[in-house]
């Protein structure tokens, strides 16, 4: 299977490469940073609003001190799909001082 030459298409041809069936309905998990506790449990909130988004997990990183929330998305881990579901839980945690720091599988190492 080819991958575009990109960051998404590298670790989608690791994870290929490791035996996961790319071509199957995953649990992707895409993590969202951000400073403050409060901007995190509004993103989680308006997040799981979203049809796209099953499930949000607010944590706090015990090293940095930063609020992670883990946005859980039930897809097929294709390239242009992925590409466009970072893209848009990215938007939206943007508008709450959020920003994306990658994604991972569920069944797979993390991206």
């Amino acid at each position: 299977m080819q991958f575009p030459d990109d960051e998404n298409g590298q670790l989608l041809a690791e994870i290929a490469a490791a035996g996961i069936d790319l071509s199957k309905m995953h649990q992707v998990d895409f993590y969202i940073l951000f400073e403050q506790q409060s901007d995190a449990e509004k993103f989680a909130k308006e997040v799981v609003a979203d049809t796209l988004v099953q499930h949000a997990e607010l944590e706090k990183c015990q090293d940095t001190g930063v609020w992670e929330v883990i946005t859980q998305v039930q897809m097929v881990p294709e390239h242009t799909l992925l590409g466009q579901a970072e893209q848009y839980i990215e938007s939206i945690a943007n508008n709450f001082n959020g920003y994306g720091d990658g994604w991972g599988l569920m069944d797979a190492e993390e991206a």
